[in-house]
């Protein structure tokens, strides 16, 4: 297995063969993309008239709630698809990413070119424990929790509390967080953030002269929360496992970081479906140009990727209770351990 660093060393290192042959998944296919297209953001806007409609009818609520369960899975995949764009491997067509991104941004409430920026860095450091400053989640060592100060060991357990981080965490995220730039972002980040901005802005504007603004929040709210709990619990455990592996910088490489750091979450088929393959996240990782309906076929068709710990639906559930990476043990811990 090779070695690849960030930071200039990745250049002098060599990759292993098999890495190379991966570049044949990472080819945009124009009629893949235009499909998924299709089959994601008709069902999810027919979703929304038929839920509107229950609404303005006066059906149960909880009718409509059922609905948004459906309608938020769907949301997910539209975010998907706007991650793919970020990469710049759902299209061929840099342009076409960039204008479908931005699209699906503001479906998602994610600024485009902000929320790439962040996430490249999270790309770049992933797994790094001297870089954890961006695009991750917060993740202390049990040493630098030790030495912490009171307030900050507070601010730590309410962070990772299960409670906080997949109930109101999701919402505060999405809606409040990415209403402003990403600390050091450009320019070109900030503006991005503006469009999205005012783009909701607008939609809400128009939704309430319309159709009401209560009917509105009533049907959005359940989807936005149903799709942003599972794409930040999909984030959560993709890198934050029993068994995952964290570095130093010095021992730092891409392809250890990816098959090491990052989990294959086996979901069933119609998850896998609706979260666009990304529970085969080292594959991603090692190749982040491979665009999600070639994941799937790079992982069959890939020995050396396939030598991994499955991630199952059960074992994740105990990742929540993970939350200090122990370096002496090199396992990631609860609170409780580090008391022993």
């Amino acid at each position: 297995m090779g070695n690849n660093a960030v930071g200039g060393v990745d250049s002098v290192r060599t990759k292993p063969a098999w890495y190379y042959d991966t570049a044949k998944y990472a080819e945009p296919s124009l009629s893949k993309a235009i499909l998924q297209l299709l089959d994601t953001l008709i069902p999810y806007f027919l979703l929304w008239a038929v839920m509107l409609y229950l609404v303005k009818a006066g059906y149960p609520y909880w009718v409509t709630l059922m609905l948004a369960v459906v309608a938020g899975l769907f949301l997910v995949r539209v975010f998907i698809l706007f991650h793919d764009c970020c990469h710049h491997s759902f299209f061929a067509s840099r342009k076409a990413n960039k204008i479908v991104g931005t699209v699906c941004g503001i479906l998602t409430c994610t600024p485009y070119a902000d929320w790439q920026w962040a996430h490249a860095k999270h790309h770049a450091t992933a797994a790094d424990l001297d870089n954890r400053s961006c695009g991750g989640v917060w993740t202390m060592t049990a040493d630098e929790y030790r030495s912490s100060g009171l307030w900050t060991r507070i601010k730590y357990r309410v962070y990772r509390n299960p409670l906080v981080m997949l109930v109101p965490g999701p919402l505060i995220m999405f809606l409040g967080v990415f209403r402003f730039p990403t600390k050091g972002a450009g320019k070109r980040q900030q503006n991005s953030v503006l469009v999205t901005n005012v783009a909701i802005l607008v939609l809400l504007v128009i939704g309430s002269r319309t159709l009401g603004l209560r009917d509105i929040f009533r049907i959005a709210l359940p989807v936005v929360f149903v799709a942003t709990a599972i794409g930040v619990w999909l984030f959560y455990v993709q890198h934050q496992f029993e068994g995952v592996g964290w570095f130093r910088h010095e021992q730092w490489d891409v392809i250890t970081a990816s098959l090491k750091g990052c989990s294959y979450y086996r979901l069933p088929a119609v998850l896998r479906w609706f979260t666009g393959n990304i529970g085969i996240h080292h594959v991603h990782h090692i190749r982040t140009g491979i665009p999600n309906y070639n994941l799937q076929r790079c992982f069959d068709e890939t020995p050396q990727l396939q030598d991994i710990h499955v991630l199952t639906m059960r074992e994740s559930l105990r990742s929540l209770w993970l939350n200090l990476w122990d370096e002496e043990r090199q396992q990631l811990v609860g609170f409780r351990a580090i008391g022993r």
